[in-house]
């Protein structure tokens, strides 16, 4: 279809992508079909980027990444029917991490609903469950294409964090309207999106105060919301003015989270622990004992009222204090509560007892084996995962901003308890694997400069190995390490531990050249059986420029359990 001429009357796309500009979208992470080829004719010249993929789930998986990097609502845009099926199951593991993502998909034409329209389905329906209550609609006419991107682009970004999505029939997109201007010259962030905020209201916030100064072995667990980049330096200053540990959780391993060290040992002592927009769930062991103390006494801070419900069918009376709050403005009320309460005196008389917990859960946080420092693997020409993982932090450690993005079962788990970075993407709570290089992609269109490192099993490597595609076209450089067993070896470590060693099934894999794949497909490949390769491996992954899988042949051991044999009393 023709751009419009100037005065002619816009399209429903046409008002579509002026509003996405006017909110200040950078990217649109996208699959094409029949269904939105008006929005892609609107595109051009729209100064948004289109990122074009492979799968409608590594567009979904890619305005994720964008937004948990950047704070921004991350937009992906696929076509309708089997589009929009395709790209659902990346939307949980985007509400999972309470990651501000819009999902905009064609859709049948509402004149021909009813009558066996081409790709129709009940697409609002499906993404529903998906979605934040209220956040999965039809757009209903070409006026109210704009008002619709508005209210969505908001429910995205408030409370808790979560995806929305928001159907756009083909004959909504093509039709005419008296909306929205299309000048070119209408400045982006000319909208106001900014979400509702919800502040914890200062009278809680001193009473939470009080709460946490009374408790000896106190700790403060945040959810997602706060490993943002915005939301750890607010984390960070809350530690700082309390003198409390703050610990954010955002891995399906709970407690039991590698990258946490031997935090479950002294979770386990806690007799007061404050939860911002961190859920009771499966993470904490529903907070049953031995998990935590059957003791411990709680409070709760989260956006949806809700949580405090499930919250005491966990542990009852014992829940002592809830507040409505988004994550972020509980970090900084009670940041701020902190810092003027501390110049004022008389102090609590636990404080030194709390100071010697601080350092305690630190010293927990931090603790690695020391046998790791000479680890080896006992198979020849495998590389044990310590030895595949080591020589990455160098280049981490290189610049303020590297991303590190670890994905997969075992192989990803000794890459969070191993590899540190200023910034990190998971595969969240959801515990589903396969985005890694989907968010290597948009990691690096998010980050121009700084390194990007994915980490992954060879497993997750196969579900979106043709973005190597996109990552070629759009010049988006990493490095993908893939650690390589030749199996699904977190199934393959359930099957042996649950039904013994001989009982183990449909979880081999080949051994495959991963490297030359890559290359294949226009990127950057190394192989390496030996330690002594990696490092020279890793510096032509480098310097190549280009999108690199280095194939790391790995011994297939356990994801590890970080337990000391002796704790602190």
């Amino acid at each position: 279809m023709p751009s419009p001429t100037p005065n002619a009357r816009p399209r429903g796309a046409d008002v579509l992508v002026h509003t996405l500009r006017c909110a200040g979208v950078k990217q649109v992470f996208t699959l094409s079909g029949n269904h939105i080829m008006a929005v892609y004719d609107a595109l051009l010249a729209s100064g948004i980027g289109l990122v074009h993929v492979r799968h409608e789930a590594a567009a979904v998986h890619m305005a994720d990444a964008w937004a948990r990097l950047t704070g921004e609502v991350g937009v992906a845009l696929v076509t309708g029917g089997p589009g929009h099926a395709n790209a659902l199951s990346a939307l949980y593991t985007a509400a999972m991490a309470e990651s501000p993502v819009l999902l905009l998909s064609g859709h049948a034409p509402l004149g021909q609903l009813g009558r066996g329209a081409f790709q129709e389905m009940r697409q609002a329906d499906a993404a529903a469950p998906l979605c934040k209550a209220g956040g999965s609609w039809v757009c209903a006419d070409a006026a109210q294409v704009a008002d619709d991107v508005m209210r969505a682009l908001r429910l995205a970004a408030s409370g808790r964090p979560g995806p929305v999505h928001l159907s756009l029939p083909s004959d909504v997109l093509e039709g005419r309207t008296d909306g929205a201007s299309t000048a070119p010259n209408s400045p982006p962030n000319s909208i106001d999106l900014d979400p509702e905020a919800m502040p914890l209201p200062a009278p809680q916030a001193r009473q939470l105060l009080a709460w946490l100064g009374a408790a000896q072995r106190p700790l403060i667990l945040a959810g997602p919301g706060a490993l943002t980049p915005a939301g750890r330096p607010l984390a960070a200053a809350l530690q700082a003015a309390t003198g409390m540990p703050v610990i954010g959780m955002e891995s399906p391993r709970g407690i039991a989270d590698p990258s946490l060290g031997a935090f479950a040992e002294v979770l386990a002592r806690a007799d007061a622990v404050l939860l911002l927009a961190k859920r009771l769930d499966f993470t904490l062991r529903f907070g049953e004992a031995p998990a935590l103390d059957g003791a411990a006494r709680w409070a709760q801070v989260d956006p949806e009222a809700a949580e405090f419900e499930r919250s005491r069918r966990a542990v009852g009376a014992r829940l002592e204090i809830t507040a409505v709050a988004d994550v972020q403005g509980a970090l900084r009320v009670l940041a701020e509560g902190a810092s003027a309460r501390a110049r004022t005196p008389p102090h609590a008389p636990h404080e030194p007892a709390r100071a010697a917990w601080h350092a305690q859960v630190q010293e927990a946080l931090v603790w690695r084996p020391a046998s790791w420092a000479s680890a080896r693997s006992s198979e020849p020409a495998r590389l044990h995962p310590v030895q595949a993982l080591q020589p990455l932090q160098a280049l981490l450690a290189s610049h303020p901003r590297s991303i590190l993005i670890s994905d997969g079962g075992e192989f990803g788990q000794w890459a969070q308890a191993v590899l540190h970075a200023p910034r990190r993407l998971i595969n969240g709570v959801a515990g589903a694997i396969g985005a890694a290089l989907p968010f290597a992609v948009a990691a690096r269109l998010a980050e121009p400069e700084a390194p990007v490192v994915a980490v992954m099993g060879d497993g997750t490597y196969g579900f979106h190995l043709s973005e190597i595609d996109t990552a070629v076209r759009c010049a988006a450089p990493f490095i993908a390490l893939v650690g390589n067993d030749a199996r699904w070896n977190a199934e393959y470590q359930i099957q042996r531990r649950e039904y013994g060693a001989a009982r183990h099934i449909g979880c081999e894999l080949l051994p495959t050249r991963y490297d030359l794949a890559t290359a294949g497909l226009g990127g950057h490949g190394e192989w390496v059986t030996e330690a002594a390769q990696l490092p020279a491996a890793l510096a032509r992954a480098q310097a190549s420029g280009l999108p690199a899988c280095v194939n790391v042949m790995i011994e297939g051991l356990p994801a590890p359990n970080l337990r000391r044999a002796s704790t602190t009393p």
